[in-house]
């Protein structure tokens, strides 16, 4: 089964965000950063289950090497990427946005 992602603005913005930070760290960084959520989105597209519900509907898909979680919503062959979170970040203020 074909998935089809959709991205919400926040979430490309959180990247950009994050990319940046890490990218200011040490150059080349980012790029890892960029990788490692690539990674991650390949492996919801092969299993958009393989992740646990955390919220209402949303899942949360942890990356390798880097303390982020991507959340994200499942419906139907459906993705919605809601947003990528540091994990030190208040729970509070995802669910926040994900409520909308």
């Amino acid at each position: 089964m074909a998935v089809r992602f959709r991205f919400a603005p926040e979430f490309e913005q959180d990247i950009a965000e994050a990319y940046a930070w890490y990218e200011d760290q040490r150059e080349g960084l980012g790029e890892a950063f960029l990788v490692s959520v690539d990674d991650c989105l390949d492996r919801i597209a092969q299993n958009p289950k393989i992740y646990q519900t955390v919220f209402h509907s949303f899942r949360r898909g942890l990356l390798n090497k880097f303390p982020y979680a991507v959340f994200y919503e499942f419906e139907g062959i459906a993705v919605t990427v809601h947003g990528i979170f540091h994990h030190s970040r208040d729970p509070e203020k995802w669910r926040r946005r994900l409520q909308g």
